[in-house]
């Protein structure tokens, strides 16, 4: 395996593996509070339902990842295991990693996650695209590069025929399609944990 794709195979297996074991031990010493794993499931069953899945198999009109990647990946990280991996990774580090910021970035406080705060929802907004091109850049550009088609998911409406170049970086392209999901998933997510927190004081 070239240095890369070694690079890919351990961001992709620790940023899905570390949140797997950490969250329940932090749960466990009571270091984070019983919300925190209701949203971490909910957000891996809204990530492999929304997209993960789709673009993993490629459903509807998209290429199944193992056409998309090098052989020595598909071996690394198998087809069947792809979107588990890729899920568990966005409802971890990427969306438990958006509520910490928040949680840092206001005052240490849940108080921006008990109601809607704009603040809150653009440092979220920042967070999960910001993530997501970096991600694309650096990460998988040869997985999403022109040419290889991403399935249409519920989370992303627009397909692969919609799908206009928003930018290019070192012959890396950004397209819309790679940035829907995480883009409608902004205000669902945010929506979600205000929604789970309250149903939490309301129980207490």
């Amino acid at each position: 395996m070239t240095p890369e794709q070694i690079r890919v195979v351990t961001v992709v297996y620790l940023s899905s593996l570390v949140p797997l074991v950490l969250v329940p031990w932090l749960r466990s010493r009571g270091a984070v509070p019983a919300w925190t794993v209701r949203v971490y499931v909910a957000s891996f069953l809204a990530c492999a339902l929304g997209w993960e899945l789709w673009f993993t198999y490629g459903w509807v009109a998209g290429d199944p990842v193992e056409l998309r990647r090098a052989a020595l990946l598909n071996t690394a990280i198998p087809k069947h295991v792809n979107w588990l991996l890729n899920s568990l990774a966005d409802a971890g580090t990427i969306c438990l990693g958006g509520v910490w910021l928040v949680w840092r970035v206001f005052g240490r406080s849940d108080a921006a996650l008990r109601r809607w705060h704009w603040g809150a929802f653009a440092l979220l907004f920042v967070w999960f695209l910001g993530q997501n091109i970096f991600v694309e850049m650096f990460l998988y550009h040869d997985q999403l590069a022109a040419g290889k088609p991403l399935s249409w998911a519920p989370l992303v409406p627009t397909g692969p025929w919609f799908n206009p170049t928003l930018f290019e970086f070192r012959d890396r392209t950004i397209t819309l399609q790679g940035q829907v999901s995480w883009i409608l998933m902004t205000p669902l997510f945010y929506a979600g944990v205000i929604a789970t927190l309250r149903r939490e004081a309301a129980r207490s």
